[in-house]
């Protein structure tokens, strides 16, 4: 008997056993795609999303479109253009032919040189130049998208970082564990930046903004005119006045470098302190208990993560946590460190090689409000991810939005909506005017358990369980109103993509 991932797609599989939206497995020359059927279109694509390889045949069909079940990263079916973040690349995608009562798969086509699945015309208008601030997430994704869009314009992408755009959750996650090596990081090769004409220019800040000439200024006196402007400065860590009596290693985390200093420090390390339950704190507890090192979280909270979770998703990350062998001093904060040893504020001392730092971060709106834009706890847009000054744009840490879903006006610190303003940012650029809807998505690693959520709640009436946290298979649905904001799932990839899908439609057809 033939199993589903042996089937030879291009030998033809037999219409009545393409279902429709099913997906079926096979193979197309030897690579691994699938093929799925909707209404009287059949399509083939490869099996494997681009970003972290997510095996899409356990994925989502919407429309025609495939939804990955690891991040929630789209592509189309038509063209297997990545259509919203975290994957960039396209995935393979070949001809198909239905002849008598088979369905055959033909040569594979071209990559798409620009986005196929538009949902409004061309752009009405482009701009002279585009100026970037930032080098992040949100950066590299308006980036990219501005030359898939076909802009040929000037791009420039001004970082003070000292590397080009990275996988920054993977520097909490598998590579400060030690499982995922630093060539894996860099989102885009050096020869990327030089084939798309994106002009990056690293170890630079931009120190003012002239929005009525449209000009901004660098650190080093240059200035830059800009057509238009998107603002993705990020967020920095929060610094706390920690007495010290002698030296003592302190580490934050938000850069490679930073996340690089942690790692010589690990190395000849055995006990470390981390500061914090957040989901940072914890994903660094995690990494270095898989380094051996013993590990004591300290937080103010009396529960980990129970103003985003809840308690009992709070109070099960907690056991997880220290079924590992982590210790936790909740409900308390560190009042002195001298050299090695960590005194919190109820007189407990803790010896520590080093001390990691993870209590939150801030917007980085300083450069906003000295240029007189809008703000409020950040960058305030409109739909559109505009600023109060025209061709000025935000995305990221920094931007808050009018959320169709919640009705509220949100900030999300995720890098699945960093990535996916960026791109609503830079197709608004271009003046295609498409409003910013996207359901917020992050994930969080905790050893091999892995927590998705969709939404978000930031003030919710109720919460509800399907399954169990303890079998490591539920679903964590958190309401407002009877309203579904947020739901938080472990073990079930597809429930959150439905539930996404869900949340885009209860918007649409009932806002707030």
């Amino acid at each position: 008997m033939e199993h589903a991932g042996d089937i030879d797609l291009k030998g033809g599989v037999p219409i009545a056993e393409v279902a429709e939206d099913a997906i079926i497995s096979g193979r197309v020359d030897g690579e691994e795609a699938i093929l799925v059927r909707r209404g009287k279109d059949y399509f083939a694509v490869g099996a494997t999303c681009t970003h972290y390889h997510g095996a899409l045949a356990k994925g989502l069909i919407v429309e025609n479109t495939i939804r990955c079940p690891l991040h929630h990263a789209c592509f189309s079916l038509r063209s297997g253009e990545a259509l919203y973040a975290p994957a960039l690349d396209p995935i393979a995608c070949w001809r198909v032919e239905v002849m008598l009562d088979k369905v055959f798969v033909r040569e594979k086509l071209d990559p798409p040189k620009v986005p196929v699945d538009r949902t409004v015309g061309p752009p009405s208008k482009t701009p002279t130049s585009v100026v970037i601030v930032g080098g992040g997430a949100a950066a590299l994704a308006a980036a990219d998208m501005l030359r898939r869009s076909g802009y040929t314009g000037p791009l420039t992408m001004v970082s003070a970082d000292d590397v080009p755009p990275y996988d920054r959750p993977n520097l909490s996650k598998d590579f400060l564990a030690g499982t995922a090596p630093e060539e894996w990081l860099p989102l885009r090769s050096t020869q990327y930046y030089v084939e798309r004409q994106v002009d990056i220019l690293l170890n630079r800040r931009v120190t003012a903004i002239d929005a009525a000439r449209r000009i901004v200024s660098l650190d080093n006196g240059r200035e830059l005119p800009y057509g238009a402007l998107l603002l993705a400065m990020g967020a920095d860590p929060i610094h706390l006045e920690i007495p010290l009596k002698a030296a003592a290693h302190i580490f934050y985390l938000r850069t490679l470098a930073d996340s690089r200093a942690i790692l010589a420090a690990a190395e000849s390390a055995r006990a470390a302190v981390v500061v914090g339950a957040s989901f940072i704190g914890l994903e660094v507890a995690a990494s270095l208990r898989a380094r051996g090192i013993d590990v004591h979280v300290v937080g103010l909270e009396e529960v980990p993560l129970e103003h985003i979770m809840g308690r009992d998703v709070g109070t099960f990350l907690r056991g997880v946590h220290e079924s590992h062998g982590v210790t936790f001093h909740l409900g308390r904060s560190v009042s002195l460190i001298d050299g090695k040893q960590v005194t919190l504020n109820d007189g407990t001392t803790l010896q520590a090689d080093f001390v990691v730092l993870g209590v939150g971060v801030r917007p980085a709106i300083a450069l906003a409000e000295r240029a007189g834009l809008t703000t409020d706890r950040g960058v305030l847009v409109n739909e559109f991810l505009e600023t109060s000054a025209p061709g000025v744009f935000a995305a990221g840490d920094i931007a808050r939005w009018p959320d169709p879903h919640s009705g509220d006006r949100i900030r999300v610190e995720h890098w699945v909506v960093a990535q996916r303003q960026g791109q609503a940012a830079a197709r608004n650029m271009l003046g295609l005017r498409q409003p910013f809807a996207v359901v917020p998505f992050f994930w969080s690693q905790h050893y091999d358990l892995v927590v998705n959520y969709v939404g978000h709640a930031e003030k919710y009436d109720t919460t509800a369980i399907e399954g169990t946290l303890e079998s490591h298979d539920c679903a964590v649905i958190y309401r407002r109103r009877e309203r579904t904001l947020a739901v938080a799932t472990i073990s079930r990839d597809l429930q959150s993509l439905q539930a996404e899908r869900a949340m885009e439609t209860a918007a649409r057809e009932n806002p707030e």
